[in-house]
Formats: C-alpha cells, sequence, structure tokens
C-alpha cells in the first residue's frame, strides 16, 4: 500500500510577493507548512535575491501550474554597467571592468536586439542539468561550462529609467524560461561595457500580480488559522488561457473517471484544448472532439 499524504485536503493558488533572501522552494515549504496542506508546488523558480510574484499551487491547483509556467510574465530589472560577474548578477565575483558607459540613446538601440524570437545561453550559476547535474552545483566546483543557447520570446523590453551612468533600469515581458541575468550580461556585451543584474523584480506572472500578493510575515502571523484561507485563489485562475467549456452532468462524471464526455462549446474548434467546467468549477483539461472533451488532466474538487 502507498503511504498516505498528511495534511488538508484544500487546493487553490496563493500569490506570495517573494522577499529578497529566500529560495523558491523555501518559499512553497512555508506556504505548505502554515495552510497543513498535502501537497504544493510553484510556477516558475524565482533567484533568491529576486523579488515579487511567486505562484504557490496547493492541492488540484498543482495541476495546472503548466499553464502558468508557460504565460507571459513580466519583470522590472537594474542593470550593473561597467561590470560582469561571474553568477551575473550582483552576488558573484567580478570578472571584468570597463570604463565605457553609454548614453540612453545607445542603450534603447540596443534593446531591439533581444525583442521577439531570439537565442539565449543560460547564466553559468543556473539550474539548467549539464548529464544529470544542475549547471550552479558544477559552477561552484569550478567548472568552466559551455551551456548551449535556448529559445526565449521576448515580448517586450524597454528602459524606464536610468538612475545614474552606472544603472539603467529596464521592464521585460517575457515567454517560458527566460533569464533575466543572460539578458543583463548579453546587453552589457553589446554596448561594450559589460553588465550585471543589481536588483530584479516579477511584477506579474499569468494572471497573478505582485500587487495582490501576500507577504511571508503575513503568512507567519496567519498560518494554521482560518483567515489564512481567504488569501487562496481558486484554482480555476490558473487555466485562464484555455477556452473554456461546459460540461453536462453526466459528462462531468465520465470525464472525472478518465472517459471522454459530453460537453456544449461555441468558440472552439476540433483538436483544441481547452477546459471543461461544471457550476463554475473545473472538471478537466483536454482536446475537444466533436462534442465531447478527452481528458489529460481531472481534477477532484
Amino acid at each position: 500500500m502507498g503511504r498516505t499524504r498528511k495534511g488538508r485536503d484544500i487546493s487553490g493558488w496563493l500569490v506570495v510577493d517573494k522577499p529578497a533572501g529566500l529560495t523558491s522552494t523555501a518559499v512553497v515549504n512555508k506556504v505548505k507548512w502554515a495552510f497543513d496542506a498535502k501537497k504544493a508546488g510553484h510556477a516558475g523558480t524565482l533567484d533568491p535575491d529576486a523579488t515579487g510574484v511567486l505562484a504557490v499551487a496547493l492541492g488540484e491547483a498543482t495541476k495546472t501550474v503548466p499553464y502558468i509556467t508557460d504565460a507571459l510574465k513580466a519583470y522590472t530589472f537594474t542593470v550593473r554597467l561597467g561590470q560582469s560577474t561571474n553568477t551575473d548578477d550582483a552576488e558573484g565575483d567580478i570578472l571584468k571592468t570597463s570604463d565605457a558607459r553609454p548614453e540612453d540613446a545607445q542603450i534603447k538601440d540596443a534593446l531591439g536586439q533581444f525583442i521577439g524570437d531570439i537565442m539565449q545561453v543560460p547564466p553559468q550559476f543556473s539550474a539548467v542539468k549539464i548529464d544529470g547535474q544542475r549547471a550552479y552545483k558544477l559552477a561552484r566546483d569550478g567548472e568552466d561550462l559551455e551551456l548551449a543557447a535556448r529559445p526565449l520570446w521576448v515580448d517586450e523590453l524597454i528602459m524606464t529609467d536610468r538612475p545614474d551612468a552606472d544603472h539603467v533600469t529596464l521592464e521585460m515581458t517575457c515567454g517560458k524560461g527566460g533569464y533575466v541575468r543572460s539578458i543583463a550580461r548579453d546587453l552589457g556585451e553589446a554596448l561594450g561595457c559589460f553588465g550585471h543584474v543589481r536588483e530584479l523584480r516579477r511584477i506579474w506572472s499569468g494572471p497573478f500580480d505582485a500587487a495582490d500578493g501576500i507577504s511571508i510575515e503575513q503568512i507567519n502571523e496567519l498560518a494554521k488559522q482560518p483567515e489564512l484561507d481567504k488569501y487562496l485563489r481558486p484554482l480555476e485562475e490558473g487555466l485562464q488561457d484555455l477556452s473554456q467549456v461546459s460540461a453536462t452532468a453526466e459528462g462531468a462524471v465520465r470525464m472525472r473517471n478518465g472517459n471522454p464526455g459530453m460537453v456544449m462549446a461555441s468558440d472552439v474548434e476540433y483538436g483544441d484544448e481547452c477546459w471543461a467546467s461544471l457550476d463554475g468549477k473545473a472538471v478537466a483539461v483536454g482536446r475537444y472532439k466533436a462534442g465531447e472533451l478527452h481528458p489529460s488532466r481531472v481534477f477532484n474538487t
């Protein structure tokens, strides 16, 4: 017999405004403890020194994590010009320096090459796996890594401030798998002055906004109390990028048993991925085919 998980059967999304100094895993563990939840996970890692939106899924909401991970995200970040580091952020050792400082117009012109479909090499200190090992672990051991470039969609990259000659603040909206530290590094190279991330904040991720986030202090204060549940958002919010269809009562029963079930749809086409609901609650995600949804994920709510 399998081991039974301890904790509450509670499902939904908690939007955390992550502070600097905590890992994403530490935040998830804190949330899981505070809710006494059986299961928890997050949608998109933030570096320990980064702040902002960390969307934590509980229970059945963990099945919607891929849709938030794939959604667009927005960051605001400050680049320190004139220095490169081995981590591409302020925590690393300085590798190269330059006295060159680009003008605002030069920076704005250079940003264009980082918009659209680009190829991006992850930082040496990243969670990318090489032969089964995390790159950051190999980098800590002093290995010089050759990481393969990865595709990234950058929807927008704009300059929002120039506090002084050494710093520039940017805002970027991008797709899945983007490394802001790589943008800072590559921008510095393109400008001939080097660069690394000084500060980084994720301001929104899919439907979740930092302005609506709960703080770690609030989580600690309300832990194990009913009041904390009021901050939990429906798991259906993780499905907003998919079309919605309505299940019949009989169709819902069939889908929850893993079988195709009858749905009512008006704006989806054959083969589209969508989610079915009954009385506003998610039943399943799957492919629409001739009046039925063929489930790939089923929600037991």
